[in-house]
């Protein structure tokens, strides 16, 4: 997919018509609806630079009275790898275990590599067709790709700085030691552009949770990295692993709040009483999950961990790929997917769902005040064709203007 928008506007200008959340609407104390008004908004240094009353004569760029919402932020995928942009192939049974996957990247990674530059940049017009302007995306690290990876996907991020932003996670996608990739790990670590250290099943993979971790968070450590560990085992060695990470984030206060399991799928597992548990210590250690919303078999708990206060961040992760088929690259379909699990129907409960996609920014508080957008504020958001949030998500309404860094993208 090429990039679905056109440049309408940046640096300094003016929306008119623009509609926004004001507060709910009650039956008793029932949240039955959404109200909305329109408004003119300020944009300047990529910013926010006010929120006012709605000037339909001024000479403004028209949104013409689609909902403004924050745009959103995608907290797990892999811009570096995908079979985005080639030709439709599925998933081969040959491959069932995470080793042998290790085995055919060893093979295919090299003609990858050749056009990984052009798919990652697809793969980012597909995400932002859904209106997502931000990525936390992990980069192979491994023996065979070395740091091509890397350098591929900052080519891809450079020719898209315009209209989208990435945080970077080095992830040693074919083991820490399995494949020897410590010292390349190491040279990850040193480079300004990555921001967390990545890690991948410990113990099934390297056959060591404390050797692995210890690496990994004496790297975060030495370099002021955060950390985010692709956790797929289940049972005791995801547990172990687990409770491993949260006691080092305890001992070093420093990796607090920056500290993150994805997927964490042993969560899935455990009994009710387990899960509370395990959530408070989440909470108390600050360590966050990056959860792709996997079903069928594994249902995260994450209306438990929200309870408690631990951070969910979520994300597609793969698309299209030689992993899964599955992923579309859309976060409001995600909310969408959230809002179904657990049973969020009602307006109230539909609008809570959104900040799955944004990353917990939402338009009203609990209580219906409005709290987004407000002058300062980063100037991302999208335009889509929706009454309120409730609708949005619940529709997975389209996408018709995306803002990043105070760029306005129309779709074209």
């Amino acid at each position: 997919m090429q990039f679905p928008y056109q440049l309408k506007a940046k640096g300094k200008y003016s929306l008119k018509n623009v509609r926004l959340e004001t507060g709910f609407e009650y039956d008793n104390e029932e949240v039955i609806g959404t109200k909305t008004a329109l408004f003119s908004i300020d944009i300047e240094d990529g910013k926010i630079k006010s929120v006012l009353a709605n000037n339909p004569a001024s000479d403004a760029i028209d949104a013409k009275g689609y909902l403004m919402l924050p745009a959103f932020r995608d907290m797990h995928i892999h811009l570096d790898k995908t079979l985005y942009g080639l030709p439709w192939q599925a998933l081969s049974p040959k491959r069932k275990t995470v080793k042998d996957m290790i085995t055919y990247e060893q093979k295919i990674i090299p003609e990858l590599l050749k056009t990984s530059v052009d798919r990652a940049e697809q793969l980012i017009s597909l995400q932002q067709h859904y209106g997502t302007h931000f990525a936390r995306t992990h980069f192979n690290i491994d023996p065979t790709s070395g740091l091509k990876s890397l350098e591929h996907l900052e080519q891809a991020l450079e020719n898209k700085r315009d209209s989208f932003k990435a945080e970077l996670v080095a992830f040693p996608q074919h083991g820490v030691y399995y494949t020897e990739s410590a010292p390349l790990m190491k040279e990850a670590a040193q480079l300004k552009s990555v921001g967390f250290i990545g890690g991948l099943d410990p113990f099934s993979i390297d056959g060591s949770i404390e050797k692995v971790m210890d690496f990994t968070v004496q790297l975060a450590l030495d370099h002021g990295k955060g950390i985010d560990i692709h956790l797929h085992e289940v049972g005791d060695s995801g547990m172990k692993t687990i409770n491993y990470l949260i006691d080092k984030t305890i001992e070093n206060p420093t990796l607090q709040g920056k500290t993150f399991v994805s997927h964490a799928f042993a969560l899935g597992h455990l009994s009710s009483k387990e899960t509370e548990q395990i959530a408070e210590r989440l909470a108390e250690g600050k360590v966050g999950i990056a959860s792709s919303v996997p079903f069928k078999g594994t249902i995260m708990p994450i209306p438990t961990l929200k309870k408690y206060g631990v951070e969910v961040l979520i994300g597609n992760d793969n698309v299209q790929d030689y992993w899964s088929t599955f992923g579309s690259g859309n976060m409001l379909q995600k909310a969408n997917l959230i809002a179904e699990l657990y049973g969020y129907a009602t307006e109230l409960a539909l609008s809570r769902a959104l900040q799955f996609a944004t990353q917990s920014i939402l338009p009203l508080d609990e209580k219906g005040k409005q709290q987004w957008p407000k002058a300062g504020d980063e100037a991302a958001i999208i335009l889509t064709d929706a009454s309120c949030s409730a609708e949005a998500v619940s529709r997975i309404s389209k996408i018709e203007a995306l803002m990043n860094d105070g760029n306005l993208f129309w779709r074209s």
